[in-house]
């Protein structure tokens, strides 16, 4: 059995004037950092084998904060596992947004990542860690669209629509090629 625990980075400036960050290199807050610690600390009385990162500073730091609680260095930083890419949206909120392009700015071409090419690029990355790294527990620090979209396509029916909150852990077994979520969305580090 392969698992995976995605985690969603810790709050950004950004994401707290709920900001669209995209792949906007914007870096964990004093609150964002506060949370990583936490949910290290969590983390800490659980065995895991490795930490594949986001390379975008918000995820990368977050990892940073977890591995240096566990014990455990960075594996590897990802390309692939960065956040969509929000075009024309990214630093703008909703009320930007239709301020500038109006009600239906959903339906303009903003340059905006397509959801789809979103999911099937994290279902590729962890269709080949499950291939390279059997039976191991991988820590995946990644972004909220990023996770949601690939927990999606991987599981349509438990997750039909989704949301991860900052530092969210989301644990995936993968038993001969079957998917299996056991915890989702999970924030109790922070109470």
């Amino acid at each position: 059995m392969t698992t995976i625990g995605f985690i969603r980075h810790g709050i950004t400036e950004w994401n707290e004037l709920k900001k669209a960050q995209g792949r906007s290199d914007i870096p964990l807050n004093e609150v964002g950092r506060k949370q990583a610690l936490e949910l290290g600390h969590r983390l800490s009385h659980q065995d895991w084998d490795m930490i594949i990162t986001s390379d975008l500073s918000r995820a990368s730091e977050t990892a940073e904060i977890i591995g240096t609680l566990i014990d455990i260095p960075i594996s590897s930083f990802d390309d692939r596992i960065r956040e969509i890419d929000c075009g024309e949206i990214e630093g703008t909120t909703e009320e930007e947004r239709l301020i500038k392009w109006g009600r239906n700015w959903r339906d303009l071409d903003l340059g905006m990542e397509r959801f789809e090419d979103v999911a099937k690029r994290g279902i590729k990355f962890i269709e080949e860690i499950v291939h390279l790294h059997k039976d191991k527990r991988i820590l995946v620090v990644s972004h909220g669209a990023l996770i949601g979209l690939t927990l999606q396509r991987l599981l349509p029916e438990r997750f039909p629509t989704t949301y991860i909150d900052n530092t969210a852990i989301t644990i995936l077994h993968n038993i001969k090629g079957v998917w299996d979520c056991k915890l989702y969305n999970c924030t109790n580090h922070l109470r």
